[in-house]
């Protein structure tokens, strides 16, 4: 039984950090995406500041808020 709680305790901490690697990697897909974007300039502001807020999520731990936040930064952009 302790082998199992164990286990479970061990899947929950590898699943935190492999959370927090994903904003990273969303954060890259906005840069490029950036660069090459043809939306308005309400909707890049839009973006960006959404990318600003999800950057500062994932700076202070919060990482499933800053994957939802940079997944709606990548709707607006098309990605």
């Amino acid at each position: 039984m302790k082998k199992l709680l164990l286990a479970g305790a061990m899947t929950l901490a590898l699943a935190g950090t492999a959370y927090a690697n994903q904003c990273p990697a969303l954060m890259a897909k906005i840069d490029e995406a950036m660069k090459t974007t043809t939306v308005d300039e309400a909707t890049k502001a839009k973006a960006t500041e959404l990318y600003t807020k999800g950057k500062a999520e994932h700076e202070s731990g919060d990482h499933a808020a800053s994957e939802a936040t940079l997944g709606e930064a990548m709707k607006l952009l098309g990605i």
